[in-house]
């Protein structure tokens, strides 16, 4: 429990990712049409409550129509849902597990599964996916909510960062898509022309995670990670140096000053509105830029991460995988495990994803390649952005969970230390503070992890 104290404590929301030992078993999606669970052949009865946070439009209208169809195929069974964004949804648990007040199953971010599995909150869901089966899924996603051989999360859909960029304007500049980071300054500096269009908009604000992610891409195309296989913060190594005085230089030659202060909405605005050239995001840009400049949707793409050289590897950067859990407290666990396999019947997953097109992308391999999948209009339209993307997904994992679930990736990923960071050395103006700024911020983010694992 000091643990679990010590969490809430520190972490806060996060907007934003120990293999398994369990056995294959059939790739056939659940039947539960005859009102019978995976796992147990009786019929299901009881109430169980469904926390999701798919606040609104389609994903929502979505999990309303899946529970009802779940309650008609069982009719002892009623479904409670409640909504919540990310934001309320974290206060809620947290505050709720020391009353009792969790739901049945819900949906989550990684980080959150982290801090549950820490607070002993959720149990394990092997036979869930093994009923699925198993080697249907990716393997990242699996490995982020897996615990001494045991399943505590299964990802119900995931995307990937990559780099978008506007083919308008590195047509009009007789620009090549940047491949390396170098390459990228170049072009993002040549297509600045501010206010009007900015090469690359560098998001520093507090309350979010964005320069975090910024700083990420560059240590993990090095080759390193920013919380090292010990459990320690890497702000000062030569990656994370140059790392950061990258995103200080593009910040001075390319970017709004307001950036600043953005957060991950403000960020992506600049983008939808087509008043940046190159930006970082899933396929949820697409969505974005359709809703708020529509005529821009021929003019935008995706591309892999920039490297450090155009032949380095390629390596993965940051996937997040949504996952779903089903809570220890819960009195109906098999009703909640059910309700869970049922949302992976083929037509209804797939419907799923489609309600958010290219932005939500499968966490399974053969749904990634079933032809009813990729038979949608925006996905087909993106077929380049959505090879990218997917290319990414089983490469990269959630920041600071590259070896496997982290408590100390809640905590540099909430607590802002890294954004306080780049905000002290652009207001400060002055390149030879960076160091000095880095072991800071690498000590603060020491003894929040030293006392977040006590």
């Amino acid at each position: 429990m000091k643990k679990t104290i010590a969490l809430v404590l520190l972490a806060s929301t996060v907007l934003a990712t120990a293999c398994s030992n369990g056995k294959e078993e059939s790739n056939a999606s659940p039947d539960v049409s005859k009102g019978a669970t995976a796992t147990s052949a009786a019929p299901l009865k009881g109430e169980i409550v469904f926390w999701h946070s798919f606040t609104q439009g389609p994903r929502n209208d979505y999990m309303k129509q899946a529970a009802d169809d779940f309650m008609k195929k069982n009719p002892d069974v009623k479904i409670k849902i409640e909504t919540f964004s990310w934001g309320e949804f974290y206060t809620k648990w947290t505050t709720g597990l020391l009353s009792g007040q969790v739901p049945d199953v819900s949906t989550a971010l990684p980080n959150h599964v982290v801090e549950m599995l820490n607070a002993e909150a959720i149990i394990p869901i092997n036979d869930v996916i093994d009923k699925i089966g198993r080697s249907r899924f990716y393997e990242a996603p699996l490995k982020e909510g897996t615990k001494d051989g045991k399943n505590y999360s299964i990802p119900i859909y995931s995307h990937a960062q990559v780099m978008w960029y506007r083919k308008d304007l590195l047509k009009a500049a007789n620009l090549e898509v940047p491949k390396t980071w170098n390459e990228l300054f170049e072009a993002a500096k040549k297509v600045n022309n501010p206010p009007n269009v900015y090469g690359l908009s560098v998001p520093t604000g507090s309350g979010d995670l964005m320069a975090t992610r910024f700083l990420n891409f560059y240590v993990r195309s090095a080759g390193e990670t920013l919380i090292t296989k010990d459990g320690k913060a890497n702000l000062t190594s030569k990656a994370a140096l140059d790392g950061i005085k990258y995103w200080v230089d593009m910040y001075r030659a390319t970017s709004p000053t307001g950036s600043i202060n953005f957060k991950v909405l403000d960020q992506a605005t600049l983008f939808y509105q087509g008043k940046t050239a190159f930006d970082f995001n899933s396929g949820f840009q697409i969505g974005g830029v359709e809703t708020n400049s529509p005529a821009l949707l021929d003019q935008i793409d995706a591309a892999p991460m920039p490297k450090l050289n155009a032949s380095d590897a390629d390596r993965g950067i940051e996937t997040s995988n949504i996952p779903m859990v089903v809570w220890k407290n819960s009195k109906h666990p098999e009703i909640a495990k059910a309700f869970i396999e049922s949302l992976y019947e083929k037509d209804k997953y797939i419907k799923f994803l489609h309600s958010v097109p290219a932005g939500m992308l499968p966490a399974m391999k053969d749904i990634a390649e079933d032809p009813a999948f990729l038979d949608n209009p925006t996905i087909k339209k993106f077929s380049n952005a959505v090879k990218v993307i997917g290319n990414a997904i089983n490469s990269g994992t959630a920041i600071g969970m590259e070896n496997g679930p982290s408590v100390q990736s809640g905590i540099i990923t909430s607590q802002n230390v890294i954004e306080m960071m780049f905000q002290d050395i652009i207001l400060k103006k002055d390149k030879a503070i960076i160091e000095e700024e880095a072991k800071k911020a690498e000590k603060k983010l020491n003894d929040l992890f030293q006392t977040a694992t006590k």
